[in-house]
Formats: structure tokens, C-alpha cells, sequence
């Protein structure tokens, strides 16, 4: 498991990931693709345009979380091996959106081929991936999935964000779960709810 931390960890160890590939890439591979100026993990307020939005460099990559959701499938599960009374982990997936910042169209989708390549290739973070800010257990893995994002929900985003939309990929990373210690939860939920009704009844 992780800690509180987790979330930013994952963000800032994927864009490590990718700069770390793009600098180690035999050079008859790089001198095909475009001279990369940046990667880098973007806030809401700098994924968004306007009149005082910060371009992104270009050619350049960015990952933008757009969306935080629970794990349907680990939501409220106790952590195998752990202690048996310890309360069940936070677990969520991350969606993020991949994007490629470019002038041409070679530019543009080289690096998306290469950067969609490279998450094919390599679909999970290990602990000796993850940066040491999360917390990691050891014998941690983060999947890393294609998510299906349709052509109207990818446009929302990109309407919200008031920018012109760029050539962009979604991605999920899953399942990031966060440790709660012993003794944060001041009960056991409320399963049921029994209600008692008494009355001064008059009789004649």
C-alpha cells in the first residue's frame, strides 16, 4: 500500500518514466522522432486555456489528471495479509490524459505512436518504478490500461478545459491504494437502522 502522497507519486513517476525512455532511445530511433523541449505533469489550472493559459512546450508531452474514481472491484476489501481488524484501504483508479503538443502533423503523431508504444509495452509500475514519495510497499504494481473514452466525453473535457483540443490518449492507473491507519475510523458503518416508536395511546 501507499500513503497519503500516492496520487501525486504515480503522476510524477510516469513523466520520469517517459523522459527517462525518451533520453535512453538508440539515436537512429530518436533522430526519427521530434526533439521532445519537455515532459510534465499539468494542474487543472494549467491544463486550461484562456487568456493567460500556459502553452505547454512544443514538441512536448503532458499528463493531465482529469478524473479520481473508487475501484468497483477493491472498494472496501481488506488488504491481503495485513492484520485482520486493520479498516480496508482507499483504492482508486487514476484517469489521465495523454497529450501530445507538436506544429506538424509528423511531430504530433510520431510522439503519440511512440508514447502509446512505450505504455503497450511496459503496463504496469513496480515499486522500483514508483518514486519514493508514495510510500510504496515493495511487492507494489500499478496497471496501466487504455481507457475507453468516447469521442463526446473526450470533447467534454476538452470544452470544459476552454483549449483548443490536441491529439490526446486516455489512460487509467489502477489500483493506487492508500493506507488508513488503526484507529482513523472512530466506528463500524452503519449497516442497519432499527427505530423504536412509543406512544401515549388514549383508551376510553
Amino acid at each position: 500500500m501507499a500513503n497519503l502522497f500516492a496520487i501525486h507519486s504515480i503522476g510524477e513517476s510516469l513523466v520520469s518514466y517517459f523522459r527517462h525512455a525518451y533520453q535512453t532511445l538508440p539515436q537512429e530511433l530518436k533522430d526519427r522522432l521530434p526533439q521532445v523541449q519537455g515532459f510534465s505533469l499539468l494542474s487543472s489550472k494549467e491544463m486550461g486555456g484562456g487568456q493567460n493559459a500556459t502553452e505547454p512546450p512544443r514538441p512536448g508531452l503532458t499528463l493531465y489528471l482529469y478524473r479520481v474514481t473508487m475501484n468497483e472491484h477493491l472498494r472496501n476489501q481488506s488488504y491481503t495479509g495485513g492484520p485482520s481488524d486493520a479498516p480496508p484501504p482507499l483504492a482508486l483508479d487514476l484517469h489521465y490524459l495523454l497529450t501530445v503538443w507538436a506544429e506538424d502533423a509528423k511531430d504530433e503523431h510520431r510522439l503519440l505512436g511512440w508514447a502509446m508504444h512505450l505504455l503497450h509495452t511496459h503496463q504496469t509500475l513496480s515499486a522500483s518504478d514508483l518514486n519514493e514519495d508514495g510510500g510504496w510497499s515493495p511487492g507494489e504494481m500499478i496497471q496501466l490500461i487504455p481507457a475507453e473514452l468516447s469521442n463526446e466525453d473526450l470533447m467534454r473535457i476538452w470544452d470544459a478545459l476552454q483549449r483548443p483540443y490536441a491529439l490526446s490518449a486516455s489512460y487509467i492507473a489502477r489500483v493506487v491504494r492508500i493506507d488508513v491507519p488503526p484507529g482513523s475510523q472512530s466506528g463500524k458503518p452503519v449497516v442497519a437502522r432499527r427505530l423504536s416508536l412509543s406512544g401515549a395511546g388514549g383508551g376510553s
